[in-house]
Formats: structure tokens, sequence, C-alpha cells
């Protein structure tokens, strides 16, 4: 072949292969895409909510069965995905059977050519069971914090990948599920020159300010596979903390700092709660679409008490008043009756109490205090709220009540004694500190003596530097074990590899603890 001819030719073939490769991409772009894989969240008796994301106007089409083949499965017609919810979408399922594995598939149908449909993405469940079983519960809290973010040379958001292997029913997030106030640059610096290197998106290039950045920081974190993985597998409960708007941020607060355009937070506190909402399947409540505080029942064992300590405090301040007032509520009247409700109607063996922060670690905002501890001495400020549930819970016999949290970036176990606490009108129980699930880690915060917390565990030494990175392997989340038999509770402590480093296992009114040594 001569030279012209074979430059002919292969102008040709190029052009030829250009046209397949076109009709490819046209092929894949008429199809609805699915890139943030499928959720299921808020399971109770008889429902579970679904949740996907596409990336235009379309239906949101949910499958499910109780086999794997989907032989005899329901199709349920759902929402259509839209610009105002950022193309997100969730179907509430109702009527399933109990203590059934579901096996489900969300597919989307095109609004503007309705004959074309998305690819389906599958997940599955565990629903909720009516009569006594094994269940196993994982939480934890701080996601893509201080600059840490997806890393493939780390493995990306590995955690997620321990806590499925342990095939848990239920994984409870405690919190700072973003860090909208924290950019997420290309790469950090470790120590020894190391690079750390991370995704890096435009919405995480800055602090969130607009609808779209807080969206965009969900969206961030759903391009691990690790997490979308987990997803499609293990139903969530979510509440939020601070990070979902800014650090340490309360109602009616101006902000002083010059990274922030908009300084009101009341409206980032708004965009954020919205962009929370669209892309964390809860069950909206038909009286307060905006309400996060809720509970859930799973069974005889347990019922789960999610708080809101953000949505209804007052400014962080002293934290000294000596009664409680508007300016020191902490969850407000509202939430604490509601809870005291719950707690005493409700008919669980258990009852775990998630909160988005530790009761007794004193977690300052300059001169002033960001949680309710605010030192050693009696209850006063935002303390007066905790007091009050506690003795309620006490005087009202309500037992076997365990709290879960996160927040500080380490893990911890407290045992609360009114015998060695400024406030002792209460009964002893347990709270169990677990996190970051990937953040920076510190600690150890301070505890005051209020309520009497005894530290029975911590997993970073004294001294620790601040903001270590995941490299270092601490990284943590907690497990909850029921025996279906005996209704035991064992509550676990665990590292980013999945080693158990602490235990405690508790009967109704009967505890003994064991540390596992490293």
């Amino acid at each position: 072949m001569r030279r012209r001819e074979f430059l002919f030719s292969s102008a040709i073939a190029a052009r030829a292969l250009s046209a397949r490769s076109a009709a490819i991409i046209r092929q894949e772009k008429r199809i609805p895409a699915i890139p943030y894989g499928v959720q299921c969240g808020d399971i109770a008796a008889g429902k579970a909510v679904i949740w996907s994301r596409t990336d235009r106007p379309a239906r949101m089409i949910v499958e499910y069965a109780m086999t794997e083949s989907f032989r005899d499965a329901r199709r349920v017609i759902g929402p259509a995905a839209l610009e105002t919810s950022d193309f997100t979408a969730r179907l509430d399922l109702s009527d399933l059977p109990a203590d059934e594995k579901i096996f489900y598939r969300v597919t989307f149908q095109d609004l503007n050519e309705t004959k074309i449909f998305s690819e389906p993405v599958p997940g599955s469940f565990r629903t909720v069971p009516l009569r006594r079983r094994d269940l196993t519960l994982v939480w934890g809290g701080d996601v893509c914090g201080q600059g840490w973010g997806i890393n493939p040379d780390f493995g990306g958001l590995k955690i997620f990948e321990t806590m499925r292997s342990l095939t848990p029913d239920i994984f409870i997030h405690s919190g700072d599920m973003i860090y909208a106030d924290g950019p997420i640059q290309s790469e950090v610096k470790l120590d020894q020159d190391v690079l750390w290197k991370n995704v890096s998106t435009a919405e995480k290039a800055k602090v969130a300010e607009t609808l779209d950045e807080f969206r965009g920081n969900y969206r961030y974190n759903l391009l691990d596979e690790n997490l979308r993985r987990f997803n499609s597998e293990v139903p969530i409960i979510a509440q939020w903390d601070d990070h979902e708007v800014r650090n340490n941020w309360y109602p009616g607060q101006i902000i002083v700092d010059d990274r922030y355009q908009v300084k009101s937070v009341d409206l980032l506190a708004a965009r954020a709660k919205r962009a929370y909402l669209d892309y964390v399947p809860i069950r909206f409540n038909p009286n307060d679409p905006e309400r996060i505080y809720r509970s859930l029942s799973y069974g005889p064992s347990l019922e789960l008490f999610m708080l809101d300590k953000r949505s209804y405090r007052g400014p962080n301040t002293e934290n000294r008043q000596p009664v409680m007032s508007d300016e020191s509520a902490f969850l407000g009247s509202a939430q604490i009756n509601w809870l005291k409700g719950r707690l005493l109607n409700s008919k669980a063996v258990w009852k775990v109490i998630a909160s988005d922060m530790p009761i007794g670690v004193v977690v300052p905002d300059g001169k002033n205090f960001e949680n309710c501890a605010n030192g050693n001495g009696p209850a006063l400020g935002r303390e007066l709220e905790i007091a009050d549930l506690l003795r309620f819970i006490k005087r009202r016999k309500i037992r076997n009540v365990v709290w879960i949290t996160a927040d500080v970036h380490y893990s911890a176990a407290h045992y609360y004694d009114p015998a060695k606490a400024q406030f002792i009108d209460f009964n002893p129980f347990w709270e169990f500190v677990s996190g970051p699930l990937h953040a920076g880690t510190s600690g150890p915060g301070k505890l005051d003596d209020t309520f009497g917390p005894q530290l029975k565990f911590i997993s970073v030494p004294e001294g620790l530097k601040s903001n270590r990175p995941p490299t270092e392997g601490l990284q943590f989340f907690g497990a909850l074990r029921i025996n279906g038999r005996s209704e035991a509770l064992s509550a676990s402590l665990i590292d980013i590899t999945g080693k158990q480093l602490f235990q405690v296992d508790l009967q109704p009114e009967i505890t003994k603890y064991t540390k596992i040594t490293k």
C-alpha cells in the first residue's frame, strides 16, 4: 500500500471509530444515570424508605422481592426526581413482611422520553422483626473532615467496608455526615513530606454557602464505592450535628469569618437542612417535614431515639444559667417532652438514645461552651435539661437506657455514676462514643463531674496531637449486639481494621466491663 492510500485508509478507520464512540456516548447519555447508588433508611415495622438520585427529570420505580432472582416481585411507581430536589427521590415502602430479607432495585424513567429507562441498581435490607432475634447495630460519625477526603491510594472510605463485613442490621450516623465548612484540597502534606491525595470537586473547594454547594458535599461522599456498597446493604438512620452547616453553629448566629459571604447562619442552616433532607433517606414527619428528631422501634428488644441538639439550642454562652430558659436551651422543651413521652411508652427492652454530642465532655467555643458540659460543679445552663431528663428516667422507672454518640473524634466508654456526681438524682447508665469514621482524630476531651462520668476506656493517648490523619489508623466505630435469647446487650468499640478494642456486656440492671488490651 502506497503512503497516500495508507493515510486515507487510516483516516476513514479513525472516523468510523470516532462515529461508533460518539454513538455509544449518545446512547449512554440517553439513559438516565444513577451515579450515587441506592440507600435504605428509617426502617420501622413493615416500612422502609428507599432513596436514590438520577441526573435528569425522571420517575423513580422500585421493584422488591424476597428472592434475589426477583421472582414474584412487586413494582411500585414512585415520585418524580426533579430539579427542586437535585434529582433525588425517595419511596416509603409499606406492608413489608416482618423479619425478611428484602431485595430491591431502583430504576428511573426519563420524563422527557418515557420509553427510556435507566439500568436498575440493586440493594437489600432485613425488615424489622416481630419476635426476639439477634440484632447488630453499628454507629459512628465524622466523615471527610479536617481536609481528609477520599484518597484512592488509601482505599477511600474503607471503614465502611469494615462495618459492612459485620453484616449489621442498621447503621446509626451520629452526625457530621459532611463537613460543609471544610474544603477538600487535592493534596495535603503529611509528616515526612508524604502527600495525601484527595479526590476533589468544585463544590468542595470552598466552604458551602449555596444550596448546590451543600448538596455537593453529600454528592462528594457518595463518590466513594465503599460508602455506596455499604448503603446498598445496610439501612441508615441519620441525625445531624454542627458540620452539616458550620463548626459550632447555633440559631441566630452572625458569622464573623472572611471565608463566608453569607453572614446569617439561619440562612446557611436552612439551605443545609434542605440538602440534608434531600440526600438522607429519612421519613418525613407529616406535621413537620423539617423535623429531624424521631424514634424508631426495631422489634421487642430495641427502640432508637434520634435526638437533634442543633435546631433548638440557644446561643453558645458561659453556660452558667441557674434556671432553664430560651438562652440555656439545648434540646428545647418540645423535644424534651417528646423524648420523655416516647421513653415512658416504649415497650422495648433496650432504649438506645442516639445523641449527636456526648453528655459529659467539655467542648469549648472560645470562652463559651459548645456542649452542655461546662466544667465541674452543679448542673447549670444546658446541663439543666439533661438533669431534668435523667431525673425523669429514674423516677418513672425507665430501665435499660444506653446512650451512643460521636462528635469528639475519638472513641470512649463512659459510665455515669451518681455516687461520684454533683447532680445525683439519676440511675447509673453507660454512654459510648465512637468516631471519627473518616476525619482528623483528636482528643481526649476533659470530663466534668456534674453527672459523674467515669472513663472506662479511651482509644487515643493523652496529649495526642490534633487532627491526626486516617493513615495513622485512629479511625473508629461502635457496635451494639443484642442476644435474641438472653437479650443481653454487648457494646464494642472497634478500629478501622476490625479490631475490637473494648467490650462491655450489659444485662438488665447488671453491668460488667472488659478492656481488651492491644
